[in-house]
Parts: structure tokens; C-alpha cells; sequence
């Protein structure tokens, strides 16, 4: 009668069975005389049914909104005012430039301004006589026109010392960086004394509201992260405790050093719940009805180039063959199996990397008890 394989997990089991291996791995590199070697115990188990699994990605809380704050204009950094984890308000003055060249700057626009208007006010003055003179026809239409233009060019010239004065004003005050809106200040890129320029990022602002989990996708699985997904979502310092959340954005290219696609998912969690930076694992239901025959543990699988395989024990002959297969998204014991299994396979759950193709080995259940024909 052959005897049934349960799918139950026994450490016991897999730390004997790896035990075992490496036991008689170590007496065949041994220089003693050969001699009858017993064929090592392997645990198989059978591929269980093909059902929705579960997807694991780590993540970190983040700030819906998150703003690097920089000076609209170069300069040294004169003073810092907050630092790191500080909350700040709207409005407030997080860090100031040396303003003495602005200073100056809107200084020498205010007295040009000032030289310019008591210029148009001499030209203002000439007008009023020439029209005067005119009326009487005391000078001539020429040299009424020639004022007229005069006045005009000294008009525009004050209208564009205005213009200057507002511009410097302006840079002045530019050389105060305020805060834009309540957050937190989640990191810091420059230090009091630096040279900074215009544009380059001096501290980041987490804004205050909704709460965000940032993970990577691998390429195998984005299909089955989508915006609108939902999750759960789990914070690692509070096992056991989980939120709703929702995919609300996925990145359309991978990053290309680590080839994954950057995620965004909504948290729906009580405010003070989750902490800007705390690590998170996103629960992710993966439905492989459509595609997945059987589900293996992940224990069992082996690099194959590219992919992966896993060893099974031919009944007849109790030796092992690598069987390459195709497979769907990780889950947190078990993967799916999408091609090269049947269900009466027998697959080698644990040790698989003391094992080679071909060996004869001795099967046995997740109890320890040997496996017949």
C-alpha cells in the first residue's frame, strides 16, 4: 500500500534530513575505505492544489506628499533652524542665506529708482514749459515732439528701476526658506556654512496627512500589482496587526540597477498609527486559478540558469531527476507551480542543494516514515 504524504511543516524533519546529508557528505570526502554507503533519507512532498496564494513585499512608510525644499537663489548658508524629525508650520523660517549681497543689490535699485524719478520730474517739468511755449507758438511742433519723446524715455526708464527694486527686493527675501506647509522634516542635505545653489535641495518636507507604504515589484509579478489592487498591510513592529490599504500607483519602468518597479499604496490606518520611515510588508493576494496547477514549498526550489527546478524521486527507482518548472509569484511559504509537475510527483522539499541528478536516495514523509513504491 503506498503510504500518504502529509503537507504539514516539521522543522524536526528538515533539520534531520539536511543533518543526515551533510553527514554523508562529509564521510564521501573522507579518505576512510569504501563501503557499503546507505542511500541519504530526503523529505518530499506531494505539489498541493493550485489556490490563491499570497504575495510578501517589504516597504517603508512614507509621507503622501513628500517636498525637497531648496533657495530660489545661490549663496552661504548662513543658518540652519530645524533639523531632522522637527515638525514645522506653515510659514516658518527654516533656514536663511547671507543676504548682504541681496541687500546691497536692492540698496543700489532703490537709489537708481530714486535718481530716475527726479530725472522724470526735471523731463515732466521741460514738457509742461515747451507745451506752454508751443501754445504761444514760441517754438516750433519739432521741438515740442523732441520733448514729448524725452518725457516718454524718462517714464519708462523709472518703470523699469521699478521693476529692478522688486526683482532685488524679491531676492532678498529669497534668501529666507520657509516652509511651505505643516510636516516633518524628513532629511537634511546641507549644513550651516555651505555654499548652496539655486534649486539644490536642503531639506525634505514630509507634509502632514495621508500616510503611504513605498515597496518594489519584481518584474514576474507586477502583473499582479495594479493601481486599485487591494492590500494588507503590516507594520513590523506590530506583528499581527494589519490595515486595508490600495495600490495606488505603480511605476511604468524598473529601476535599473535593481530591475524592480517602484509601488505606492494607500494605508487605512487610524492617524499616529504608522511612523514616517517605519518598515512595513504589504500583503498582496495573488489569484492563480487562471494559470497555477500545484503550489510547492519555496524550500524545494533550485537555481537553473535563468529559472529554477526542483528534484523528484522516479518511484520505480528511487533516484532523483532535476525537473526545470515554470512558476508564479512568491508567496510566503509556497510558490505556485504553472508547468513541469504532476500531482503525483514526488518533489524534494528540503536539502536539495547536497543532493545531484541520478543519486539514489531514500524518501520519507514530513513523520520521518519511509516511502514505499
Amino acid at each position: 500500500m503506498r503510504s500518504r504524504i502529509r503537507t504539514g511543516r516539521s522543522t524536526s524533519v528538515l533539520s534531520h534530513v539536511a543533518a543526515t546529508l551533510l553527514v554523508m557528505l562529509v564521510a564521501a570526502c573522507s579518505g576512510g575505505d569504501a563501503g557499503p554507503q546507505e542511500k541519504p533519507p530526503v523529505l518530499v512532498v506531494l505539489p498541493g492544489a493550485g489556490t490563491a496564494t499570497e504575495m510578501s513585499l517589504t516597504g517603508e512608510i512614507r509621507a503622501r506628499e513628500e517636498s525637497p525644499l531648496s533657495f530660489r537663489i545661490g549663496g552661504n548658508l548662513l543658518e540652519r533652524r530645524v533639523d531632522v524629525g522637527d515638525h514645522v508650520s506653515e510659514g516658518d523660517v527654516l533656514a536663511t542665506l547671507d543676504p548682504d549681497d541681496q541687500q546691497a543689490q536692492a540698496t543700489a535699485a532703490r537709489a537708481k529708482l530714486a535718481a530716475l524719478e527726479a530725472d522724470l520730474r526735471r523731463t515732466r517739468a521741460d514738457q509742461a514749459r515747451y507745451a506752454q511755449l508751443a501754445k504761444d507758438q514760441l517754438v516750433s511742433r519739432s521741438n515740442m515732439d523732441a520733448q514729448n519723446a524725452a518725457a516718454e524715455a524718462a517714464q519708462g526708464q523709472v518703470d523699469a528701476a521699478r521693476a529692478e527694486l522688486r526683482m532685488a527686493s524679491n531676492q532678498a527675501a529669497y534668501s529666507k526658506l520657509v516652509a511651505p506647509a505643516d510636516g516633518v522634516i524628513a532629511s537634511r542635505q546641507a549644513e550651516a556654512g555651505q555654499v548652496v545653489a539655486a534649486g539644490q535641495p536642503v531639506f525634505t518636507l514630509a507634509a502632514d496627512g495621508a500616510r503611504e507604504i513605498v515597496f518594489a515589484v519584481a518584474e514576474n509579478a507586477k502583473d499582479e500589482v495594479q493601481p486599485g489592487k487591494a492590500v494588507q498591510v503590516e507594520v513590523w513592529s506590530q506583528p499581527g496587526k494589519q490595515w486595508p490599504g490600495t495600490v495606488r500607483e505603480v511605476s511604468p519602468s524598473a529601476d535599473p540597477a535593481s530591475r524592480t518597479f517602484a509601488a505606492r499604496a494607500t494605508v487605512d490606518a487610524p492617524e499616529g498609527a504608522l511612523q514616517l520611515g517605519q518598515s512595513a510588508r504589504v500583503l498582496i493576494p495573488t489569484n492563480t486559478e487562471g494559470g497555477a496547477k500545484f503550489s510547492i514549498p519555496l524550500t524545494a526550489l533550485q537555481r537553473h540558469g535563468d529559472g529554477v527546478a526542483v528534484f523528484v524521486v522516479d518511484r520505480a527507482s528511487s533516484t532523483l531527476k532535476f525537473q526545470p518548472i515554470a512558476i508564479g509569484p512568491y508567496g510566503n511559504e509556497s510558490v505556485p507551480v504553472l508547468d513541469g509537475l504532476a500531482k503525483d510527483d514526488w518533489v524534494v522539499a528540503a536539502g536539495g542543494h547536497l543532493l545531484r541528478e541520478g543519486q539514489e536516495v531514500a524518501p520519507v514523509d514530513r513523520d520521518n516514515r519511509p516511502l514505499g513504491n
